[in-house]
């Protein structure tokens, strides 16, 4: 059985329209995403590419990736309970940092090096909400991340439900949503940026010690922030 079709058949038993069904459903998921390879999905000889990324004797790099700074998309397959898809991203682009709202994530970066940052809200701020745009929130991960590597999970509650990424070479992330985005459900993608902004007295005061706190309020993205939608290459699953 192809990789991907592995990967869709766990999805199929361990995601709901809720989300994973439990802990051990995540840990399945993981199992079968973290043996994912470029080959297995049309991306092989963008792989290669990119393993030589760095190599002095690669002298024209945009000779051999495309010169545009547009982010695609490969659909691969969506239903009520889970999508999957992968996202193809140029060197320098940007994914800016936005949510992911009551939705569990597993991302499995399939080539290349990304910048991930990703925060959680800060808890106990429902009265601040109420007088202000800006919210509080902790950074939980700041860093690169190279394949090969395994699997990353955002919980829905928990674990970097907002982040973004910036290629640092052109790189491919495998993306599963579960449940998808869905503006009829109320799961929207909304977008971020950090805001200068005091601390009110009380709010973080006993967290001093605690990872850093900035400061985020929803935010449009800019108009060079473009995803086009391209074709899978890879192997059709038998649905």
């Amino acid at each position: 059985m192809a990789t991907i079709q592995k990967l869709y058949e766990v999805c199929k038993v361990s995601l709901s329209a809720n989300g994973p069904l439990s802990p051990e459903a995540v840990d399945n998921v993981c199992s079968v995403l973290d043996n994912v390879m470029p080959s297995d999905v049309g991306l092989e000889t963008e792989a290669q590419f990119v393993r030589s990324w760095r190599s002095p004797r690669v002298l024209n790099r945009k000779a051999a990736f495309h010169s545009s700074t547009t982010i695609r998309y490969r659909h691969i397959y969506e239903c009520k309970s889970f999508s999957i898809g992968i996202f193809c991203i140029p060197a320098s682009s940007i994914i800016p940092l936005h949510n992911h709202p009551g939705m569990t994530v597993f991302s499995k970066l399939l080539y290349g090096t990304v910048h991930v940052k990703s925060y959680d809200w800060v808890d106990g701020t429902t009265q601040l909400l109420r007088l202000s745009k800006a919210r509080p929130a902790k950074i939980v991960r700041d860093g690169e991340m190279s394949a090969p590597c395994g699997a990353m999970v955002i919980q829905a509650t928990d674990g970097g439900n907002i982040h973004a990424f910036k290629a640092i070479t052109p790189c491919a992330i495998l993306d599963i949503l579960s449940p998808p985005y869905s503006s009829e459900d109320g799961r929207h993608c909304s977008y971020f940026r950090r805001c200068r902004k005091e601390n009110p007295s009380g709010i973080l005061s006993n967290r001093s010690r605690e990872p850093e706190f900035v400061w985020l309020e929803e935010h449009q993205p800019p108009n060079s922030f473009v995803i086009r939608r391209d074709l899978y290459k890879g192997p059709a699953l038998n649905l």
